[in-house]
């Protein structure tokens, strides 16, 4: 029999119910807003902040590849919604546990990974102060701050548990999978012609080049999924299909650094099944910078050579990676290269400040150098360099900062990748590749001021820190469990 007390609860609640949606409807009609609607959103999402702080990471995770971004001209700022709000509150959160709980796991605080994130963090802020638009700068360094807390220093906490991990990957996945089903759908109807394949994906990317660097991180982690242990035969069917589906919308996405990428990986992966040692990869990499610093005369004249444009072809879209004499694309990023290394040359040690770049490069344009493309304004954006951008705005020390944290990031991976334990091993080798797309990504283009490439680089980097601390503490067959 239902108890008196049940009964006034139920009724209460139908009646709280009942008012609710009378005012959110009159709200709808009179004052044409949906705020009351949202409202329960709003104090859902709220309670997750206190309670369980790793849904609310996940839950950005899956918004991520779906947020659009939103500019205010007056402002001179943009904002990705829902993602970077959320954001912001993980990280009121943490410095809020910080303060109130001093509760931090010391093997994650004291990690090398973390200690070059506080070194890359420290020096982005002393360069902030003497930068030449501090403004800019501070504005640039908290939302590197809002990225890398909630996906490196929280997510790292969160990634204790195995499944956490796979939900993180999954997640994406799933949410990128559907604006690649947009993109497709959209390209269709111009017949995937290459022009349009650089803006049917918006408004999610803002072009196909973050769309493709996005894809091919996520690739290797689709392999690893193939490959993981211990799965039923219908999800190891679903990965086949899902890399499948990858795999098509970077060839249509006729993303060059994306698919050079990828021919990176493959060689990288080639000499860890041979387990050839890292120091001889790290030295095949300098042995080959160094040839070509060498010979960049002779390797410049033979680009200026070239002048296949880019092509649907997917032969003559690769020759065109290397067109300098007639391919607007290359020519540019040449501009912009060539602006960075003069602006490094003006302050060699401090730069002109963290994420100056697009406002100071316009007087550091050759007129060799200056494209169809080319502005007197220089309002084009940055310096599309991952690395050459560091150079420019945080000097020589920003630059060593950054090779540090990647190849540090890649020989921890390796180093994982000798473990015992299967799922450490797949799960180590399929992130580390995922990054190393991201790192040769770097050379051509540079996303880590966005939410959509930050969450996976800096998200991807505490897979390995989580792996590395929670996965070796205890017997490996214990793992994270």
């Amino acid at each position: 029999m239902v108890s008196v007390e049940h009964t006034r609860k139920a009724f209460l609640l139908y009646i709280s119910t009942a008012i609710f949606f009378s005012l959110a409807f009159w709200f709808l009609l009179e004052k044409q807003t949906y705020a009351l609607f949202v409202l329960p959103v709003v104090l859902v999402i709220a309670y997750y902040y206190f309670v369980s702080l790793d849904k609310i990471l996940l839950l950005i995770t899956f918004v991520t590849p779906l947020a659009i971004n939103i500019s205010d001209s007056a402002l001179g700022s943009a904002l990705s919604i829902p993602s970077e709000p959320l954001m912001m509150g993980v990280v009121a959160m943490f410095f809020f546990n910080l303060l109130f709980n001093r509760h931090y796991n010391v093997k994650l605080a004291k990690h090398p990974l973390s200690y070059i994130l506080y070194l890359y963090l420290l020096w982005m802020l002393l360069t902030t102060f003497s930068s030449t638009l501090p403004l800019v700068s501070l504005k640039h360094f908290l939302s590197r701050l809002w990225f890398i807390i909630p996906f490196f220093f929280v997510a790292a906490t969160v990634f204790r548990k195995k499944q956490n991990i796979i939900k993180f990957f999954s997640l994406y996945i799933a949410a990128l999978s559907i604006v690649i089903v947009y993109t497709l759908i959209r390209h269709a109807q111009y017949g995937f012609d290459e022009d349009a394949g650089h803006w049917v994906m918006t408004p999610f990317y803002n072009d196909h080049t973050a769309y493709g660097a996005a894809l091919a991180m996520f690739l290797p982690v689709l392999g690893g999924f193939i490959l993981y242990p211990n799965i039923s035969v219908v999800k190891r069917l679903l990965a086949v299909l899902i890399f499948i589906f990858f795999s098509v919308a970077i060839i249509l996405s006729y993303t060059r650094a994306a698919w050079l990428s990828i021919f990176v990986v493959l060689a990288v992966l080639v000499f860890v099944l041979l387990k050839i040692k890292f120091r001889w990869l790290l030295a095949g990499v300098l042995i080959l910078g160094g040839l070509t610093f060498a010979f960049q005369q002779q390797i410049m004249d033979r680009m200026e050579k070239n002048k296949q444009d880019s092509s649907t072809n997917f032969d003559q879209h690769l020759q065109s990676m290397s067109n300098i004499s007639s391919d607007a694309s290359n020519m540019e990023r040449l501009n912009r290269w060539n602006s960075a290394i003069l602006m490094f040359e003006k302050k060699p040690m401090m730069g002109w400040g963290p994420g100056t770049y697009q406002f100071v490069y316009a007087p550091f344009q050759l007129a060799r150098d200056r494209t169809v493309i080319s502005t007197n304004t220089g309002d084009r954006g940055t310096a599309h360099s991952e690395y050459l951008g560091p150079l420019s705005e945080e000097g020589i020390p920003g630059l060593l900062i950054v090779l540090l944290l990647f190849g540090y990031t890649v020989f921890l991976g390796l180093k994982l990748y000798k473990s015992k334990n299967r799922e450490i091993k797949i799960l180590s080798i399929s992130t580390t590749l995922g990054l190393i797309t991201y790192m040769v990504h770097g050379f051509l283009n540079n996303f880590l001021s966005t939410d959509k490439l930050s969450v996976p680089v800096w998200g991807f980097m505490a897979v390995l820190v989580a792996l590395d601390v929670y996965g070796f503490q205890r017997n490996e067959s214990e793992i994270m469990e």
